[in-house]
């Protein structure tokens, strides 16, 4: 029985590519000024907010809004509002990176297996042909020999998979 293969038949034209390399490069130069990079200690230091803290600006924010003479007068309100939105457009902004990143690190597996599966296909090809002596195969199978675990029982190559490379 043959396995699923060719998961993924979308593929990207020099075109398209082009299109899309262009469009990161205008979002990478658009996002230039918020090109912040925290060291590891700094992004400890500032990234106590979590949800609850969240849930805190948020009210806060709602109770400047909607009743301002509760407001403490000696905060810069305007530069809060501003940070409040500022947050908020960038969270979004993230969210929708993230489902970016996830979409292309799902069509990326999908080719993945459809190469693994092939590269698998055209091993056990080789072995047969250097089986039968054919000219080439035995210095082909040698060299890629190499990727698959040296074991007592041999495996079958359709559930073989090499050592470092997880699929």
């Amino acid at each position: 029985m043959m396995g699923i293969t060719n998961l993924n038949n979308t593929h990207l034209d020099n075109a398209k590519l082009a299109s899309i390399l262009d469009a990161i490069t205008t979002l990478e130069i658009a996002l230039e000024d918020f090109n912040i990079n925290l060291s590891p200690q700094d992004r400890k230091r500032y990234g106590s907010i979590n949800e609850q803290n969240k849930l805190l600006v948020n009210k806060v924010y709602d109770y400047n809004k909607n009743q301002p003479n509760l407001s403490a007068p000696d905060l810069d309100w305007q530069e809060f509002e501003d940070d409040y939105n500022s947050r908020r457009n960038l969270e979004g902004m993230i969210s929708r990176f993230n489902s970016l990143v996830t979409k292309l690190v799902d069509a990326k597996t999908l080719h993945d297996y459809d190469n693994y599966h092939a590269a698998l296909e055209d091993y056990a090809f080789t072995s047969y042909k250097a089986g039968s002596s054919a000219s080439g195969f035995q210095t082909k199978q040698a060299d890629l020999k190499q990727f698959f675990g040296r074991s007592s029982a041999p495996k079958k190559p359709d559930t073989e998979t090499p050592e470092s490379e997880s699929v």
